[in-house]
């Protein structure tokens, strides 16, 4: 049974989340260039078509989290995503290996950061009311 408290916390991190998974959907069609670099070139096609598409997800999957009668899907959906974006997270920080260090550790340091979205977006699709 969801208590209160978790019900309160699932519905401020569906919003946290919802918000963020909004913006950075809207920068896929902003800036694609810089997530096109992310895109692992062994996934068939463009990196474009990957980059449109996954800013296409984050905002459906925003607009599930923000909705509260669809927050809890948004919250399954959400853990799909994160999971679905990890391959483009390593393939960053693979790249950045002979960067500088601080560069470099922010993108090593993006991969376990996922660790604590996934957990929130279970969190929402568990206890969201």
């Amino acid at each position: 049974m969801t208590t209160p408290e978790q019900r309160k916390t699932a519905t401020r991190s569906a919003l946290v989340q919802g918000t963020a998974l909004a913006a950075m959907g809207a920068l896929h069609f902003v800036r694609p260039e810089h997530f096109d670099a992310l895109i692992p070139a062994s996934l068939p096609g463009s990196a474009r078509a990957w980059t449109l598409g996954s800013g296409v997800a984050e905002l459906g999957v925003a607009a599930l989290l923000l909705n509260r009668r669809t927050r809890r899907t948004g919250g399954r959906a959400a853990v799909a995503l994160y999971l679905g974006v990890w391959p483009g997270n390593f393939q960053m920080a693979w790249d950045y290996r002979n960067k500088a260090p601080l560069p470099k550790l922010i993108a090593w340091g993006r991969l376990p950061l996922q660790l604590p979205m996934i957990s929130s977006g279970l969190h929402v699709a568990r206890h969201a009311a």
